[in-house]
């Protein structure tokens, strides 16, 4: 029987696999076996450690939105001007480029959301974390008297998430004409313009 650590290191490494068959076939046609054959092992050996597809699926999404927020508000809480924190948060916020397996990953398991409860939570949980990141940059901005918005908190927090799900969609899904410095410039002059001009 494998050990707890093994145990946690090898569904870490089925949850990679996961990515990566998923950004090759995408989440409608995924199969048990296009991951089996991503790791380099057998279906069976997948079903040792998730009861089926779907157990998988629903982890690697848990796991998934855990590394996004979390990275990115580790990178936030280092940074102490809320200029340069609303900087790094539209960069982090948006995906490395067109093959950011992750990244395609949490957009694409929105389509999961109707049909799946615990997908549908997982999907409204990254929305929250989303706009709580925001929201706290923004509030600290208004705290040092170097924001001044002319929307509240809210509506602001969901117009940053809004840009940032929109423009990351596009750069995923290969839209030669959306490219991440023109998606981060982009949010940087609305974020000026709606009174929280953001720095580096």
């Amino acid at each position: 029987m494998a050990r707890p650590k093994r145990q946690e290191e090898r569904r870490a490494a089925l949850i990679e696999a996961t990515y990566a068959a998923g950004k090759e076939h995408g989440l409608r046609s995924l199969s048990l076996t296009d991951v089996a054959t991503t790791a380099g092992l057998t279906r069976g050996a997948i079903l040792y450690y998730y009861e089926d597809l779907d157990a998988l699926l629903v982890e690697a999404h848990a796991a998934g939105i855990q590394r996004f927020c979390n990275e990115r508000d580790a990178v936030l809480a280092a940074i102490d001007d809320p200029r340069d924190r609303l900087g790094a948060a539209i960069d982090a916020g948006l995906p490395d480029g067109p093959d950011d397996a992750l990244m395609s990953l949490l957009y694409e398991f929105d389509v999961l959301a109707g049909n799946s409860a615990l997908h549908d939570e997982l999907v409204q949980e990254l929305y929250l974390r989303q706009l709580e990141t925001y929201r706290g940059v923004i509030a600290a901005g208004r705290a040092a008297e170097v924001f001044s918005p002319g929307i509240d908190d809210e509506q602001l927090a969901m117009t940053f998430v809004a840009l940032e799900d929109a423009y990351g969609l596009h750069i995923v899904g290969g839209n030669a004409l959306m490219t991440v410095p023109k998606a981060a410039a982009a949010m940087r002059a609305v974020a000026e313009q709606l009174g929280c001009p953001p720095q580096s």
